[in-house]
């Protein structure tokens, strides 16, 4: 069992940073590839990133492709997203989840556990 809890969400600027963290508790963290998705109203949960158990091989949707970096560090166990040159359309609730094994990385419903999400909203 992993217990997942988002932090570091606000309200910034557009061109702005953010770095949000997910703290994981619970054992194994180090066995779990490690998600981040991010639900803006009315619309699906979507992929934003991945990251694989060792931190040594990454995923980025394309929408946030040189803007996001995914990082973790597993004596912290926590996981990261720096968002950098943020845009309105950044706009939403940014999940971490975590996955012990999956075929699709891109998909939601492949991941084990979820973190409560983080509020991000970009003004323009």
């Amino acid at each position: 069992q992993v217990q997942l809890v988002e932090s570091g969400g606000g309200l910034v600027q557009a061109g702005d940073s953010l770095r949000l963290s997910c703290a994981a508790s619970g054992r194994g963290f180090s066995d779990y590839a490690m998600g981040w998705f991010r639900q803006a109203p009315g619309k699906k949960r979507e992929f934003v990133a991945a990251i694989s158990w060792s931190g040594g091989y990454t995923l980025n949707a394309d929408s946030v492709k040189g803007r996001f970096t995914i990082s973790r560090d597993n004596a912290k166990n926590t996981v990261y997203l720096q968002m950098n040159s943020l845009k309105p359309e950044d706009t939403a609730v940014y999940y971490c989840a975590a996955v012990s094994s999956a075929s699709d990385y891109y998909n939601a419903y492949e991941y084990d556990y979820w973190g409560q999400g983080t509020q991000v909203t970009v003004s323009s």
